[in-house]
């Protein structure tokens, strides 16, 4: 499926940003192209900046890239609940939760990489073993409607945004 085939009452206008950054490509294209180079943008972070925050209150940048994988993981869970045509609404998340609990102040580079590569490579092999028909399964979270393709684009345009925020806030 292409970003060009999602219907916008398939998810929450909240996400539409993230659509906003995507080009018309295939799905899985643009999981694989991220994953070959996410990592090299990664590797790229000056080690001085790894725990630099631009502004009082704001997320560090290895936060920001923890944040990213664990929104990629609760993205994953709702397109497997869906397209198992699981009809029980799940809850949104706390991310201001999570990053605080993320063991940030703990975690290397390499790490951190690894873990980014494990979660994208799982997310490919989910995404991979769906059929069109459940691509367009639709499932509710965070009290809105969303389809199974649109959790992986949002998934796409979600890491794109911030890595487009750390290129202009913290680089």
């Amino acid at each position: 499926m292409n970003v060009s085939e999602l219907h916008p009452n398939t998810y929450n206008s909240y996400y539409q940003p993230y659509i906003n950054k995507l080009a018309d490509v295939e799905l899985l294209a643009l999981l694989q192209k991220q994953v070959d180079n996410f990592p090299k943008f990664i590797e790229s972070i000056p080690n001085q900046k790894w725990k630099y925050a631009y502004h009082a209150g704001k997320w560090t940048i290895v936060e920001v890239l923890l944040h990213i994988i664990d929104a990629e993981r609760i993205f994953q869970y709702r397109a497997l609940r869906f397209a198992r045509q699981d009809d029980t609404p799940l809850p949104g998340f706390d991310q201001d939760l999570y990053v605080p609990n993320s063991n940030s102040a703990h975690r290397e580079k390499n790490d951190v990489i690894r873990e980014y590569i494990a979660v994208r490579q799982s997310t490919i092999a989910l995404f991979a073993s769906f059929l069109d028909e459940d691509l367009k399964r639709i499932g509710m979270a965070s009290d809105s409607e969303m389809s199974v393709a649109a959790l992986g684009f949002i998934i796409c345009g979600h890491q794109k945004h911030h890595r487009d925020v750390i290129r202009e806030r913290y680089l």
